[in-house]
C-alpha cells in the first residue's frame, strides 16, 4: 500500500494513532475488546469512546468503520473523524459544538486482521480471515446462504458466528446509542432500513431518518438515499442496519457509503436528481427501476460496493486487478483523501445536529403541553400526569362531576376519548 498511496495508515498505525489520542484528547478513552469466534479464532477490536465529562448528553452514536477490509477510506474516515473530536483538525468547531450533547462509542476498524492482508496488497479482499462477510453476519432475517457472490457475502455457518460480529454485537447492546452509524465505499449512498426488504420502508421514525438522509445528501454526496433494499434492488440480510434498529429498537440507523471511482459520480448524481425531482423527466425512472436494475447493470459490473452487487459480479470473476479493486474503494491521490474524510466527517456532525434537534424536541413537547393546560386548581388524582398533559375540554366543576358519577358506576362513563382534565 505504501507504494501506492503511502498517505495512507496501517493498522498499527491506527492503532497508535489511537494509542497517542488516548494520552493528549481530554474526554478520549481507548479499550481493546477481545472475541472468539464459533471456529475458536480470536481477534481484538480497538473501541473508542469519547465525551466530554462537562456536558449532558442527548444523543449517544455508536459508529462502525471498517467491516470490510478493502475499504480502506471507511477507517481512515474515522480516524479523522476522532482527530476532529479532539480540535486537532480545521473541523474543530463542528466538534466543539456536537460534544455539548452527543457522546460517541467508536469502532474504527472493524476487521482489521483482513485489513493487513489489504495492506499487502490484496486490495479485492472484502471479507474476514475466515471467508465471512461480516455485514450479512448478524441475526436479522439472516440466510445461510449467499444472497449473491458467495465469495464476497458469505454468511457464515450461524448467525454471530465470528468474533467480530460478536464483539460488535456486545458493544452496541451494551451502549445502546440512539444513532448508529456504518460506513462502506465502493459508490456512493446514504441508506436507512431495511436492507432485507426491497418492498418496505422501516416504519418506525421512517420520516425522520428520510429527511435527514435527504438533508445530508444536498450538502455531502448529490447520490441514492432512502430504504437499503430497495435503492439497491435486492435482499441483504443480515446486516448490521437492520439489526440495531429492529433489535435495539435504536432511534436512527444509518449506512453511509462514501466513496467511488469518480467515473460514477455523474451517474450517480443523476440518480440522485431522479429521486428529489420525482415529477421530473426521471420521475418514471425512480418508480420503475433501482440501482441494481437494468438500467444500470453495465455500471455496477464493473463498480461495486458493499450493498450494490450483482448476482455475476463478483470482483474476482470479472477479472478486476488488485489496481482496479483499491481506486474502485478508495481515493488514490492524497488531495481527494483529504476531501473525502474532511467532508464525510464534516457530515457526520451535520448528522448529529439533526439528530440532536429532533430529539430535544420531542423531550420538550410532554413539558411544553403540561405547563401550557394545566389548571391553576387540578382536580386529577394525585399522580395522573398523562391526564393532567392533555388538553381540557371541560371546567373543572363539570369534570369533577362526570368523575363521581364515573365511580358510583364502576368506572364507566360516556367520556369520548379526547376528553380530559
Amino acid at each position: 500500500m505504501s507504494a501506492i498511496a503511502p498517505f495512507y495508515h496501517t493498522s498499527d498505525d491506527i492503532h497508535n494513532e489511537l494509542v497517542g489520542l488516548s494520552q493528549r484528547c481530554p474526554g478520549l478513552t481507548l479499550e481493546t475488546r477481545e472475541g472468539t469466534s464459533n471456529n475458536g479464532e480470536q481477534r481484538s477490536i480497538d473501541v473508542i469512546t469519547v465525551k466530554d465529562p462537562q456536558s449532558t448528553t442527548v444523543n449517544k452514536n455508536f459508529f462502525l468503520f471498517g467491516e470490510h477490509a478493502r475499504e480502506l477510506i471507511s477507517p481512515e474516515s474515522g480516524l479523522h473523524f476522532i482527530r476532529s473530536l479532539c480540535g486537532e483538525t480545521g473541523l474543530s468547531e463542528q466538534a466543539k459544538e456536537a460534544l455539548k450533547d452527543n457522546e460517541y462509542k467508536i469502532v474504527v476498524n472493524g476487521n482489521p486482521s483482513s485489513r493487513r492482508k489489504v495492506e499487502q496488497g490484496d486490495f479485492c479482499l472484502r471479507v474476514n480471515p475466515d471467508g465471512v462477510d461480516l455485514n450479512r453476519n448478524w441475526d436479522e432475517k439472516w440466510s445461510p446462504d449467499a444472497v449473491m457472490d458467495s465469495a464476497d457475502t458469505n454468511p457464515g455457518p450461524q448467525p454471530f458466528s465470528e468474533a467480530e460480529t460478536k464483539i460488535f454485537k456486545d458493544l452496541v447492546s451494551e451502549y445502546n446509542p440512539n444513532t448508529f452509524l456504518t460506513i462502506h465505499s465502493g459508490t456512493k449512498g446514504m441508506y436507512m432500513p431495511w436492507a432485507y426488504d426491497m418492498d418496505h420502508l422501516a416504519d418506525r421514525n421512517e420520516p425522520e431518518m428520510m429527511q435527514i438522509l435527504k438533508d445530508l445528501d444536498k450538502d455531502h454526496c448529490e447520490c441514492p438515499f432512502g430504504a437499503a433494499g430497495r435503492e439497491v434492488g435486492y435482499s441483504c440480510p443480515g446486516t448490521c442496519l437492520d439489526w440495531v434498529y429492529d433489535q435495539l429498537q435504536t432511534d436512527f440507523s444509518f449506512a453511509f457509503e462514501i466513496y467511488t471511482d469518480p467515473s460514477m459520480n455523474d451517474m450517480l448524481r443523476q440518480r440522485w436528481e431522479e429521486k428529489i425531482n420525482p415529477d421530473g423527466p426521471g420521475s418514471f425512472l425512480q418508480e420503475t427501476t433501482n440501482l441494481a436494475d437494468a438500467h444500470f447493470r453495465d455500471v455496477f459490473a464493473h463498480h461495486h460496493s458493499d450493498f450494490i452487487f450483482l448476482q455475476e459480479s463478483s470482483h474476482r470473476g470479472i477479472g478486476m486487478s488488485n489496481e482496479d479493486c483499491f481506486h474502485q474503494f478508495n481515493p488514490g491521490n492524497e488531495e481527494e483523501f483529504k476531501s473525502v474524510t474532511d467532508n464525510w466527517s464534516s457530515a457526520y456532525f451535520d448528522m448529529n445536529k439533526m439528530i440532536v434537534d429532533r430529539l430535544k424536541n420531542k423531550r420538550a413537547q410532554p413539558a411544553v403541553a403540561s405547563n401550557a393546560t394545566a389548571p391553576a386548581d387540578p382536580v386529577a388524582p394525585a399522580g395522573d400526569a398523562p391526564a393532567a398533559a392533555l388538553v381540557p375540554t371541560k371546567n373543572p366543576e363539570a369534570a369533577l362531576s362526570e368523575m363521581e358519577t364515573m365511580l358510583r358506576f364502576g368506572g364507566q362513563t360516556q367520556w369520548s376519548d379526547s376528553d380530559s382534565f
